[in-house]
């Protein structure tokens, strides 16, 4: 009593084929822009999520950073997100955050790697060249003040040109392999599921059914027009 049972599930079919066709796509119609509504909200939801990890990353908290990286990942990962990035010119779809780095955290690593390389070939005399590091800074520190660098990664790119210039000295080249990092290792990229069943991927979905049921009936009103037209030909 009161429960769902096979008879109800049957006149509840029934109902919803007798709703006219016409009426199917007045549904469809607002439930289209509800979804785009709530996608839209999703990627800027996530757009704010990725700014604070950049702010984390400009602030130098490592816990912050941390903290803003796992909420930014949570959400992407339980909600449908639409973005468009700029990959090398071309403007890229993806479902997800799109790649993005922590520059502030590279910049900073790369600094103490330079510091430590400089300070282990301070002797002059072993290198023929003389202070390679020296000679790089002079040349990006110049760089630096003529268009406003600062420490940045465009500083740290400066500083690899020059000392790449020099002839190679098996310890050099040890050095310049394991001071700067990877920038590999500051790219960040969360990839979110393309259906989810958050608010979202449930109007989606109801969406993708009602588009099947209309186009269903179309067809097989083309197919019954084309059957009629045969018949009156016989």
């Amino acid at each position: 009593m009161g429960g769902i049972t096979k008879n109800r599930l049957k006149e509840a079919l029934r109902n919803i084929f007798r709703v006219r066709t016409w009426k199917l796509i007045l549904i469809l119609i607002p439930l289209l822009f509800i979804a785009a509504t709530l996608l839209r909200f999703d990627h800027l939801e996530m757009v704010a999520l990725r700014d604070q990890v950049i702010k984390a990353d400009e602030e130098g908290s490592e816990e912050d950073i941390l903290t803003a990286l796992n909420q930014l990942k949570d959400f992407t990962l339980t909600h449908i997100v639409v973005n468009v990035y700029e990959e090398n010119g071309v403007e890229k779809l993806s479902f997800g955050t799109g790649p993005f780095y922590l520059e502030n955290q590279y910049v900073k690593k790369a600094q103490e790697e330079l510091a430590k390389a400089e300070a282990s070939l301070e002797n002059a005399g072993v290198n023929p060249n003389g202070n390679v590091f020296k000679k790089a800074a002079e040349v990006c520190d110049a760089l630096g003040i003529q268009y406003g660098w600062g420490y940045s990664a465009p500083y740290i790119n400066c500083m690899q040109e020059e000392l790449a210039k020099y002839p190679a000295m098996d310890e050099i080249e040890d050095y310049k392999e394991a001071m700067i990092p990877s920038t590999a290792l500051y790219r960040q990229d969360f990839a979110s599921p393309i259906w989810y069943p958050c608010w979202s991927g449930i109007i989606i979905l109801v969406c993708i059914i009602l588009i099947i049921v209309i186009f269903i009936r179309f067809l097989i009103w083309v197919c019954l027009r084309i059957a009629l037209l045969f018949a009156k030909n016989h």
